[in-house]
């Protein structure tokens, strides 16, 4: 297992952001440049990360390639397939975002977002990012959410039959899942069938936790690891 979290590093210099990983423990990071950087720029990170043993997780391309407006749709698409191709070539594990919402919030509640019409959307949309970059290396992968597709772990196995590619893989966000407070207080058991489910296909998973107050109806706030209720002993296990 590797942990890592984000580090900030002024200007572009490998050895200060290995030393940076490094000062706070962390074997993992988020990638640490743009899609505008150069060859040199990424040839540079990958190989400082490889030489000392840094596993760069992640590379971020949030944005909503479902959108109802077609620019922002459009560029949404643009960015992710410039991000699953940085990823490829920094030798990350994966790109990841959401799926996307039907409505104005990115990531936001829509009537639309968990029905059949929506789930094929998606199976288009990562189809169409992975077959224009056709990556190597890294894999594509959508962060489980509470209220848009993979919403759970059998919609996630849904989606990675459905969409039929060896470079579409899976990203746990268990806390993201967490939407009652019977899955918050059977979250040990949760945690179990996410993994036992989709563990051959996590590339990365996002480590948070979730806190339930007695404010009715239900309030459950996403909190720093350690203050909430998730069984950490499991997750981590």
């Amino acid at each position: 297992m590797r942990l890592g979290g984000p580090v900030t590093v002024d200007g572009a210099d490998p050895g200060r952001w290995i030393a940076a990983l490094r000062s706070k423990g962390y074997t993992a990071a988020y990638c640490p440049v743009g899609d505008d950087a150069s060859e040199d720029v990424v040839g540079a990170y990958a190989d400082a990360a490889a030489a000392a043993n840094i596993v760069i997780a992640e590379v971020g391309a949030w944005s909503n390639p479902l959108s109802p407006d077609n620019a922002t749709r459009r560029a949404a698409l643009d960015l992710c397939q410039r991000r699953l191709d940085l990823a490829d070539r920094i030798g990350a594990l994966c790109c990841v975002n959401i799926a996307g919402s039907r409505g104005a919030q990115w990531d936001g509640p829509h009537p639309d977002n968990l029905t059949d019409d929506t789930f094929e959307r998606i199976v288009e949309t990562v189809r169409a990012i992975i077959d224009a970059v056709k990556p190597t290396r890294a894999c594509y992968t959508l962060e489980t959410m509470p209220w848009m597709f993979p919403d759970s772990p059998d919609s996630y196995l849904r989606l990675i039959e459905a969409i039929d590619r060896p470079a579409f893989a899976a990203h746990l966000d268990p806390v993201n899942l967490i939407c009652s407070p019977q899955r918050f207080f059977d979250n040990a058991a949760f945690l179990r069938e996410c993994f036992a489910k989709l563990g051959p296909h996590i590339k990365g998973c996002h480590a948070k936790d979730i806190a339930l107050s007695g404010k009715l109806t239900t309030h459950l706030d996403e909190v720093r690891p350690g203050q909430g209720g998730l069984d950490y002993v499991v997750f981590l296990r």
